[in-house]
């Protein structure tokens, strides 16, 4: 299978795993179980996750017209699911160990997920402007 459609079709399926986190949040904030660093950080990793997955939707369609090759396009697939994976993951990482005002594994987790991210969108922009 294609790449580009097989992670699509992942990109998809994950829409509505953000939408119930988010559904998730609503019913905690009432209940004061969550501290406002925890909310903080629940609120971070879902719009992360949310944003990213979409931006995922349209590298993908885009990079389905461009120029690169099929290990090329298998690269930027799992530089995309990784990536998004990793920065939103981390702020969730952050509320369980982390520490107000200090940095954490979650922290690090976050960065590495934006390098990722930002190596996809350079790839996708070299395989549009080839294509």
């Amino acid at each position: 299978m294609d790449p580009i459609r097989l992670f699509t079709v992942i990109a998809l399926v994950a829409v509505p795993t953000v939408m119930f986190g988010g559904y998730s949040l609503l019913r905690l904030l009432p209940t004061g179980k969550l501290t406002d660093q925890q909310t903080a950080s629940f609120r971070a990793g879902h719009a992360h996750a949310g944003v990213l997955l979409i931006l995922t939707l349209v590298v993908l369609d885009l990079s389905g017209r461009g120029g690169l090759g099929e290990t090329a396009r298998w690269i930027l697939c799992l530089l995309l699911l990784v990536g998004v994976l990793a920065q939103s993951g981390g702020f969730f990482v952050h509320l369980a160990i982390g520490k107000r005002g200090s940095w954490s594994a979650g922290n690090t987790l976050t960065v590495a997920g934006a390098v990722l991210l930002a190596a996809a969108m350079i790839m996708a922009a070299v395989g549009v402007a080839t294509g």
